[in-house]
């Protein structure tokens, strides 16, 4: 993320300073985030805010704190600073991103209209206007205005190309979003809000290099989005690039000392860090998990035996092997020939029935056969209705888990014996389940 050190810059004197404050005060706080100086600018924003609640009220110090903090990501703490200084088109304009940030888009509207009427960029106004109408839902008007910025000379900039991008993806068109994101980064190489974009997209196709790259790029400048730098330094981690993901939650820890999330994934890391993992182990889990897949249809079976197994609801082989002997001639019209049948097959593909039966009931929810048809339906339900964050959704994916049935079946530990699945992805996955009624097995 820092890929160069340079000469630093006067933090000190650009935010104590009060004379003039513009963009290229402003330009020069960037590069002091960008070369690493977040300590110095914590720092300075911090005495500003304490000159602020002691009464300081001049307009030179509150449009300082106001950007600073912006900068910082700190938009709750930027917002009522830069809500005093209405009437200056700079203040308008960072005003106006600080509420974006904090979805308050209805008013972020009026106050770019406002910042457009103060002196600042216009044309930059009208286009930040139209993501913020954009962002209430208003689709049609949102166009409308971007025509009008085209109409005055916007269509060439970076910042037309993202928020039609933005709209199509809106609509449902992710390629054609995409191509837009595409041009706006061709336009402007560090064009932030388009990066972040695209690094999500390929990272919801697991594209993890491509995202990490454009993750990477989106972060060498601020405003610093520390959900980005959360969701880099994961990717970092899936990817077993341990130092770059402390890195990243470190970075976080610089702004936001008492970030709960950083803390505990940055401890995740530091015992992940020595893990040693079994690359033959991974490889026989993932041959087993196939096979187990295989459906009974696939094998020549005496026609009582194909119908008992349907009856019971056996569908492959990995249901045979949470199945005993007692379970199978419980079963009506399954006799001890059925049973050898049974048997043969399995030795075949080197399993054996009980192999993987449950030891004990899950509580509630254990066995088809006892649930309700509402039961039944909330534990079919695909695992990805939970929205989990990057790290869970892959333990999910290691652990062959695609449904809440599947999920409510494996207990704690099991989770947590997944590569890179810590105390904090547990404490997601359970908060999930006991929105929907439901608990792992053994908690």
């Amino acid at each position: 993320m820092i890929a160069s050190v340079k000469e630093n810059v006067n933090v000190a004197e650009i935010l104590q300073g009060s004379g003039p404050f513009g963009a290229d005060e402003v330009h020069n706080l960037e590069e002091a985030l960008i070369y690493g100086q977040c300590v110095e600018l914590r720092q300075g924003a911090n005495a500003l805010q304490a000159e602020i609640a002691d009464g300081e009220k001049s307009k030179a110090k509150l449009i300082r704190a106001g950007v600073v903090l912006y900068l910082l990501g700190e938009h709750a703490l930027a917002e009522p600073i830069l809500s005093k200084l209405a009437g200056d088109g700079l203040a308008d304009f960072f005003h106006g991103q600080v509420l974006v940030a904090l979805n308050r888009n209805a008013e972020a509207a009026k106050v770019f209209e406002q910042a457009a009427k103060h002196g600042y960029d216009a044309v930059q106004c009208l286009l930040f206007r139209a993501g913020a109408v954009r962002a209430l839902g208003h689709i049609d008007d949102a166009e409308a205005l971007l025509k009008q910025a085209a109409s005055s000379g916007g269509g060439t900039r970076a910042e037309y190309c993202y928020q039609m991008g933005c709209i199509l993806a809106d609509q449902g068109d992710t390629y054609g979003a995409v191509e837009y994101f595409e041009r706006a980064i061709d336009m402007n190489a560090n064009h932030q809000r388009a990066l972040f974009w695209l690094a999500g997209i390929n990272a919801s196709r697991g594209n993890d290099e491509d995202a990490i790259r454009l993750y990477e790029r989106a972060l060498a400048r601020p405003p610093l989005h520390m959900g980005a730098v959360i969701n880099l330094g994961l990717l970092y981690e899936d990817t077993e690039n341990y130092s770059a993901a402390a890195f990243c939650f470190k970075r976080v820890l610089d702004v936001y000392p008492d970030h709960q999330r950083a803390m505990l994934y940055l401890k995740d890391i530091e015992s992940a860090h020595d893990m040693y993992y079994d690359e033959e182990t991974l490889r026989n889990q993932a041959r087993l998990k196939q096979i187990l897949e295989i459906p009974v249809t696939d094998f020549e079976l005496s026609v009582r035996s194909r119908n008992c197994l349907q009856k019971m609801g056996v569908r492959n082989l990995g249901d045979l092997t949470r199945l005993s002997e007692q379970d199978l001639l419980g079963g009506k019209n399954f006799g001890e020939t059925s049973l050898r049948e049974i048997k043969e097959m399995l030795d075949s593909k080197g399993l054996h029935l009980g192999q993987f039966v449950m030891k004990e009931k899950p509580r509630d929810y254990g066995y088809q056969e006892s649930l309700s048809p509402q039961q039944q339906a909330l534990l079919n339900r695909p695992v990805a209705d939970l929205n989990l964050s990057v790290r869970a959704r892959k333990c999910m994916s290691r652990l062959g888990i695609t449904t809440l049935g599947e999920l409510v079946l494996r207990n704690p530990d099991e989770l947590l014996e997944s590569k890179n699945f810590g105390v904090t992805s547990l404490n997601e996955v359970r908060a999930k389940l006991t929105d929907l009624g439901l608990r792992l097995r053994n908690d």
